[in-house]
Order: C-alpha cells, then structure tokens, then sequence
C-alpha cells in the first residue's frame, strides 16, 4: 500500500510513501490498530534512501543496543539509535537490530510541526515504517509535543476504574496484571502505557507490543508503585514524593530543558488530580481484595 493511519494511544499517525518511496506493508502487530479515520495528529512521509543530518547538528542522545537476559542487561552493540538537533531540527538516525535484512534510517522531526521524514535505506521493495525501534521512538515523540506521559507499568480495569502498577523491571508488573486477568478484570497493558488528560480526566492507552493486540483504554483512578513485599502494604504518597517516584519510572530521554521541563508538568498536574500511592505485595490473589478494600 502506499498509505495507512494507525490509532495508537488516541493518536492518529498518518504514513505516506513519497513519489519514489517504497511500497508499505505494517506488520501484524498493528493490523488491528490502522483505521480509516483521517486528520492525522502526525503525517510522516516515507522515502527510499538515506539523509545524512546536517553536518552541524549535535548528538544529544545515543542508545546502545541492550537486552535483558535473566534479569542481566547485555549490550550487544553500541551502534543502534542517535538522536541530534540542528536549529529547531531533529533526526534520529536508526538500525534494525531485529530486521531480517540489513537497512538505517533517518526520522526528521521537530517538537512544532506535524509533518515529519523519514528515509530508509534497504534493499526490501516493501517496508514497515513502523518497525522497532521506529514505533516507540515516534510515540514516545508524540507524547512529548502532546504533553502526555509514556511509563513503563501494567494497567487494569476492574469495575469502571483503572488501576496503574508501576515500577522498573522485575517489581512484578506482569504479575500483577496476570492477579487481576485471572480475577476477572481487563489488562488494558501489562508492560507500557500512554496517559493522557483528556480535559475530563486522565486516561491510559496501550501501546501495541504484541502481534495483533488491540486498542484498548481506560480511565485512570489510581497509580500505584510497586515491588514485592512480605506482607500486603500501602501508603499513600504526595507532592514532590509522589512526583519522583512516577518520573523515576517513566521512558524518557532527558538530553533537553524543554523535554524535562514538559514532563515535569505533565507528571505534576496529573499527581495532584489522580492518588498516587506506595504498594508493597505479596504476588498473591489476597492482594486484590486488599486494594479494593483500602481505596
């Protein structure tokens, strides 16, 4: 196809092959989520080929390549993406650590417009534009010029109200998830979400991970920090606490005032309107009863 719109976290991310551009194919992870709808929040424009930033941007941030295996972070090679800034310009430049075949490409962008580029530089006729790293590093984007928050936690529905878990890897997101799964209630992610403030309150999406996972969103009522615990236990947090816990786990890449000072916002206003609290829990079904219990 030569053009698709994804709605991915309530955002409208619009693809477009330019004349030249490769043909796209998006994979089956995000099948679920293209729509019809236009009016795009974002149009990227998908060309063949490479572009080299300008030779007087700066490399603000470098991600090496990292996996974690039992619990260990491997780098397995210090070549996977950059981000750099000229004037009011940015490029990320990218591989494909998980492609078969060997390609880079550069995303240019900026915090202000809401046409972006994106060249890619293959031997493949048809290409995901979409491809990991390219759809967290563009969502991650979006939620920075919409003064939204991307934090790694697992969410849930239980009755109309939504539930937050948050906390970095191995404090027991998933397991938290799978507790409330198997107690009746719907996992809206269990790893990854997008909150946004819709004006009516705040909302958490999913963003699509998983081959063929679909949209799904969910008010949010409360937000927990989590990690295992003896014994069942919560305590309420506020103000500046309440504050560095959530940011400590939110994705973020901290190489500008601007980018710091929007996410601080974001994460203050929303720490004043939805609870914010401590959970220490024992991964058990018990734990459930004690947070509906204690609310």
């Amino acid at each position: 196809m030569r053009s698709y719109n994804l709605n991915i976290a309530g955002y409208n991310i619009g693809f477009e092959s330019a004349a030249g551009g490769p043909d796209l194919a998006p994979s089956e992870r995000f099948l679920r989520n293209i729509t019809d709808k236009k009016g795009e929040n974002i149009l990227i424009g998908v060309h063949s080929g490479s572009l080299i930033p300008d030779v007087r941007a700066e490399r603000v941030f470098h991600a090496p390549y990292v996996e974690e295996i039992n619990g260990v972070l491997i780098q397995n090679r210090a070549d996977f993406w950059s981000v750099w800034k000229y004037r009011s310009d940015l490029f990320i430049t990218t591989v494909f650590p998980l492609s078969l075949s060997e390609k880079k490409a550069t995303l240019k962008f900026s915090l202000t417009s809401m046409e972006w580029d994106l060249w890619i530089n293959g031997t493949e006729s048809e290409i995901d534009p979409f491809e990991y790293p390219l759809d967290g590093l563009i969502i991650y984007y979006l939620t920075v010029i919409n003064d939204d928050i991307l934090i790694h936690a697992s969410g849930i529905i239980n009755k109309g109200k939504g539930y937050l878990f948050s906390g970095v890897s191995g404090k027991g997101k998933s397991t938290m998830a799978k507790l409330w799964e198997d107690s009746g209630a719907k996992v809206i992610h269990d790893d990854r979400l997008v909150l946004r403030n819709t004006g009516s309150g705040y909302r958490m999406y999913n963003t699509p991970v998983y081959n063929n996972d679909e949209p799904r969103d969910a008010p949010l009522n409360k937000i927990f920090i989590i990690e295992h615990g003896a014994n069942n236990s919560i305590v309420p947090v506020k103000g500046a606490t309440a504050i560095t816990l959530i940011i400590a786990n939110c994705i973020q890449h901290h190489w500008g005032s601007e980018i710091i000072a929007r996410l601080l916002g974001s994460v203050s206003l929303m720490s004043g309107v939805v609870q914010t609290a401590h959970l220490a829990f024992r991964p058990e079904r018990h734990v459930i009863d004690y947070i509906l219990e204690n609310e």
